[in-house]
Order: C-alpha cells, then sequence, then structure tokens
C-alpha cells in the first residue's frame, strides 16, 4: 500500500520530556462496571501488516470501535460511566426533585447518541443539542433513541453553552464531554469511562506478544479521549512509555494552537468532514493533560482522513473520518517532508508498534462514499 499522505510538511508540535511526565491512574472499579452491562464485548484490536510496511515500523494495530456497546463508535464507555455515577450522587445527596432527570449536552454527533441511548435504557428523558455541520443522518440517529433534538444555528461551542443553559433547570443533567471551571466533575467521570477501551488495548497487545507500544496515535476533539489516552500511560511507573500523537483536523486544531501558544486558546473552526472533532476549545480537565504528557500533536485534511478511512475499509477495518484520523495522522508524521525529524521526535525505531485508535465505524459520520445505512 502507497503512501496516501500529501507530501507537503503537515501542521506540527513536538515537544520532549512528555514521557516523563506522570498523574494518577483511572480507577479499576470502570472496566467491572462496562463488563456488568448488557451486550458488552472487548472490542477488536485489528494487526495490520500494509500499514506497518508503508510506514516502515514493525508493526501497526487499529483498536476498531465501530461496534461499542451497540453504537457504532466509543463514546459509550463514557457516557454510560457518567450517568451512573451522577445519579448514584444525586441519590445519595437527596438531590432528585419532581419526576424523573432528563439528561441533556451538546454533540457533533456521536456523544449525544451516546447519551441518548444510555438515557433510554434507563428510562429516562435525553435532549440533545446539535450545531451545524453535523449530518442529517447521524441527527436522525440520535432522535432515534428518543432524544428531543435541538439544532443550533452555531458552532459546537455555541451548542455546549446552549445545552449548560438549557440544564439549569432543577429535573436536568448536562452531562456533557468539555469541560469548564465550575463543570469537572461530570466530563471527569466520562474520561475515566473511557479507559475500559486502554485496558483492553494492553490485554489485547500483551496476547499478541507486545509489552508496550511505541506510539499511541488519538483522534482529538476537546481532548477527553487524549486526557484518558494521557492518564493510562503516563500513571504507568514501569515499562518504556509511548509517544503519544494527538491528531486533529486542520480546519479545528485548537489543541495544537493551545501547545503552540502554552494555554488553552479558543479557535474559530471551519468545516470538516471529522464532524466529531470539530471543536474549537480544549476542556478545561483536558488540558494538563494535554500539555504535560502528550509528545506531539498534528493536523490532517479532509481529503488525507477521508483516504484513510477508504484505506482501513480496504484493509478490513470500518472507520468514519474521526476514526481514520489516526492513521492520517501517522502517515503525516511519518511521511512526507520533514519526516527524519518528526520521527526522531517520537522516538521511532524501525521495530516499533504503532496503536491506532479509531473512534468511530463509517455507520457513526456520514460523508462522501460513506452514508449510514
Amino acid at each position: 500500500m502507497p503512501p496516501s499522505s500529501s507530501t507537503s510538511t503537515p501542521a506540527w508540535f513536538a515537544r520532549a520530556g512528555a514521557r516523563a511526565w506522570r498523574c494518577a491512574p483511572a480507577p479499576a472499579v470502570v472496566r467491572d462496571f462496562h463488563a456488568s452491562l448488557p451486550g458488552y464485548a472487548p472490542t477488536p484490536l485489528a494487526e495490520l501488516p500494509a500499514l506497518a510496511a508503508e510506514l516502515g515500523v514493525g508493526r501497526v494495530f487499529v483498536k476498531d470501535e465501530s461496534s461499542r456497546l451497540g453504537l457504532p463508535a466509543f463514546k459509550a464507555l463514557g457516557a454510560s460511566w457518567a450517568v451512573h455515577r451522577a445519579l448514584a450522587e444525586r441519590a445519595a445527596a437527596g438531590d432528585v426533585q419532581g419526576g424523573p432527570v432528563t439528561l441533556v449536552t451538546a454533540t457533533d454527533g456521536n456523544h449525544g447518541r451516546a447519551v441518548a441511548r444510555t438515557a433510554r435504557l434507563l428510562g429516562l428523558r435525553a435532549r440533545v443539542l446539535v450545531p451545524r455541520g453535523v449530518h442529517p443522518q447521524a441527527v436522525a440517529a440520535i432522535a432515534a433513541e428518543g432524544a428531543e433534538v435541538t439544532e443550533v444555528a452555531g458552532s459546537y461551542d455555541d451548542a455546549v453553552r446552549l445545552a449548560a443553559e438549557t440544564a439549569a433547570a432543577p429535573d436536568a443533567l448536562l452531562v456533557q464531554d468539555t469541560a469548564w471551571p465550575g463543570y469537572e466533575q461530570i466530563p471527569g467521570w466520562i474520561v475515566e469511562g473511557y479507559s475500559t477501551l486502554l485496558a483492553e488495548t494492553d490485554t489485547q497487545l500483551a496476547a499478541a506478544g507486545v509489552t508496550s507500544p511505541g506510539l499511541v496515535a488519538v483522534p482529538v476533539g476537546v481532548g477527553s479521549l487524549a486526557q484518558a489516552v494521557v492518564t493510562h500511560y503516563r500513571s504507568r511507573t514501569a515499562g518504556h512509555p509511548p509517544a503519544l500523537l494527538a491528531v486533529e483536523p486542520g480546519a479545528a486544531a485548537c489543541v495544537l494552537a493551545s501547545l503552540v501558544r502554552g494555554e488553552p486558546v479558543a479557535i474559530a473552526t471551519g468545516e470538516t468532514i471529522m464532524a466529531g472533532l470539530n471543536c474549537g476549545t480544549p476542556s478545561s480537565a483536558a488540558w494538563p493533560y494535554l500539555m504535560g504528557g502528550l509528545d506531539a500533536a498534528v493536523a490532517v485534511t479532509d481529503a488525507d482522513a477521508a483516504c484513510a478511512a477508504r484505506d482501513l475499509a480496504a484493509l478490513g477495518v470500518s472507520s468514519g473520518p474521526c476514526g481514520a484520523a489516526s492513521l492520517a495522522g501517522v502517515r503525516a508524521a511519518l511521511t512526507g517532508d520533514g519526516h527524519d525529524e518528526r520521527r526522531a521526535a517520537l522516538g521511532l525505531g524501525p521495530d516499533a508498534a504503532l496503536v491506532l485508535l479509531s473512534t468511530e465505524g463509517a455507520a457513526a459520520n456520514p460523508h462522501a462514499g460513506h452514508p449510514l445505512p
């Protein structure tokens, strides 16, 4: 398979010292909770030798989140755990007033559907606010879960602000996967929920004879999944720590811009087929982890994400453009002009094992050639 990324130098940031940064681990009970849910099963970790040959590394694995707890993306892990924790806290505090609680969230697609599904399974109401740019079929899939969907004319950040206002009612619970000062507990539980994905990956890599990957690539919107990745790998004290690479759309590279600046910044976003990553402001809770524990960040084009999705499909992995961003980002980092310097910054030798997190299947995010079924 020939390299598919562009030969121009990508938007790129790298820093030394990230592999020495340390934090506390996620609670081990999270995976036990998910294992107790109906329909739980670890998602596949596919080894793709053709990509290893293309990228000049030893092995490449793709964590395939195209079917997770009955949904075509990983987000159910965070939504289910956060709602479980939040409802338990409300009950313990005696805060439940009137009728059943309504779960409220803003979404670019996958998180909102996961919250709506969680609400339906628990017999609760859900209200989901959707910004411009989300495919109508993705909006319809959220509504099909029984949620009340409100389409917002503005950006994802606008939808988040409106969701927070909507959730001010005493019978409402905001379940948002981004944090800001004063709203950090539930986003923190969502991040904890994602730890199951990484615990599964450890087990699957060990079964394949890999004790530690050389690099893990993660798609980034507000940075909550990347926070979970940093937490998982930077809480370890033994073994060789992997390089951690964040991948964003060029139209919404808020984490890359923040890393360059050295502080979180909000940016104006454009249009992108990577709808679930079209976010203009990093999560305040994620930011310290991203600044401390990420080795590098790269921005990719829609064309490269679409190409990566097609290539993964040809290799047997269903991936939407957000999930395929991991492959697009690794290609941008390891091929093209200046790749030797970028490879050296990541510390990758020819025998390295790479893990690419494919966070959604093609059914999660319709785009050219990949409509929802």
